[in-house]
């Protein structure tokens, strides 16, 4: 009887084990199927395969940071091209900064500092964000910004009670990486705070043309510097002769970022159509 009990504690635990392998073949397998579709993010096809791959290894392994963050981005840049519904949009840009969230508070390096952390929970946070290793850049990035894009669209109330927390956590990636995807940090700063009551208009302008000066091969820096701070400032001018030149640029001179160059050239087609409405 003993022998058979013992047998049959084997074989349960041996079982288990080779469910274990299999689960993590199969998410590996999710995460190398995402990663391979979102190469081809030229396609609207792949980034909908990409978005359904990286969601399913999320689903079971939120804690891989570096899926996670991937997954976070796709979500972002299918919301940011692809999608027209602005309900659609805000959903996928509030995924984003979820999957992004959980990815740097679940960290273990986030956690060993916010554990040490002194007074309430949201201190807590504010001050293990501000002191964040540089290992979690990549995240705190994505999170800030899918963030902000889902803001983008709400009341001004609700932007300014987020104001300290995304302002805490681009400043602690300025100080770590500044230049991280194509002045992200400071492109960022210059959307947001063209959107942010009380801010001087110039501080937009400023950071917006940091951004430019460091990385002027990342359309997104000039188009977005039309579309929220030119627009804002009444800079018709500008508008146009900027939105211009980046739909006459060639967007293959730099090949790690021509889906998004690409997209970004519609994006300033589309404005330059709205420009009537847009300076009315």
């Amino acid at each position: 009887m003993a022998l058979n009990l013992t047998l049959y504690s084997w074989q349960c635990s041996s079982a288990k084990k080779e469910l274990a392998v299999a689960q993590t073949q199969n998410v590996d397998f999710l995460i190398e199927q995402g990663k391979l579709f979102w190469e081809q993010r030229s396609d609207s096809i792949a980034i909908m395969k990409a978005d359904h791959f990286l969601s399913l290894a999320n689903e079971y392994r939120p804690r891989d940071f570096g899926p996670s963050v991937l997954y976070s981005r796709v979500l972002y840049f299918r919301a940011m091209f692809l999608e027209k519904d602005p309900a659609v949009k805000d959903s996928l840009f509030a995924r984003g900064a979820n999957a992004a969230k959980q990815s740097v508070m679940t960290h273990m390096e986030f956690q060993s500092i916010y554990k040490t952390a002194q007074g309430d929970s949201s201190f807590r946070v504010l001050a293990a964000l501000a002191n964040a290793p540089r290992v979690l850049v990549p995240g705190l990035f994505w999170w800030a910004t899918n963030q902000a894009w889902y803001l983008n669209s709400k009341p001004a109330m609700e932007r300014l009670n987020h104001r300290e927390l995304l302002e805490v956590i681009m400043h602690r990636i300025i100080s770590l990486e500044p230049d991280f995807f194509y002045g992200g940090p400071y492109r960022f700063f210059g959307l947001f705070y063209s959107r942010i009551p009380g801010v001087e208009l110039i501080q937009s302008k400023t950071y917006f043309e940091q951004a430019l000066a460091t990385h002027p091969d990342y359309m997104g820096n000039a188009v977005h510097m039309s579309e929220f701070y030119h627009q804002k400032a009444g800079n018709r001018d500008q508008f146009q002769i900027q939105l211009e030149s980046v739909i006459s640029t060639d967007p293959t001179t730099s090949p790690e970022i021509l889906p998004e160059n690409l997209f970004y050239q519609d994006r300033a087609r589309l404005l330059l159509k709205q420009q009537s409405i847009l300076f009315e």
